[in-house]
C-alpha cells in the first residue's frame, strides 16, 4: 500500500510569518509520535507568494484521519498549553492530498 502525502497550504501575511514558524517550532512533537506518521516539513516561501506548505507523509489515509480526529484536534484547541489561544497566523488554508506512486533517494557509495 503506497504512502499518502498531505500538503496544507497556509496563506500567511508577511507580518505573521515569524509567529507561524515559532508555533510550529513549539509544537513539541505533536505529530511525530502518531501511528503511521512518516515525515514532516514546514516550507517557507522564497518569492512571489505568501503561501507556506506544511508537508506530512503518512503510511495510510486511515492513519492520517486518526491523527486528524484525535491528536491534531487537541493540539489546535490548545489543550495542554493553558492560557488564552493566540489568533491564527494564517489567513487561509487548503489541504492537498496525494498518493506516492514513485520515489527516489540518493544512491549510496
Amino acid at each position: 500500500m503506497p504512502s499518502v502525502v498531505k500538503i496544507n497550504v497556509l496563506t500567511v501575511p508577511a507580518d505573521q510569518r515569524e509567529a507561524l514558524e515559532q508555533r510550529f517550532a513549539a509544537r513539541a512533537g505533536a505529530v511525530e509520535s502518531s501511528d503511521g506518521f512518516e515525515w514532516f516539513e514546514l516550507l517557507r516561501p522564497l518569492e512571489g507568494t505568501d503561501d507556506y506548505l506544511v508537508y506530512t507523509r503518512w503510511r495510510s489515509e486511515e492513519d492520517f484521519q486518526n491523527w486528524m480526529s484525535g491528536p491534531m484536534q487537541a493540539a489546535h484547541r490548545g489543550e495542554g498549553g493553558g492560557g488564552e489561544r493566540p489568533k491564527p497566523a494564517a489567513t487561509g488554508s487548503t489541504l492537498w492530498s496525494f498518493e506516492v506512486v514513485q520515489q527516489a533517494a540518493p544512491k549510496q557509495g
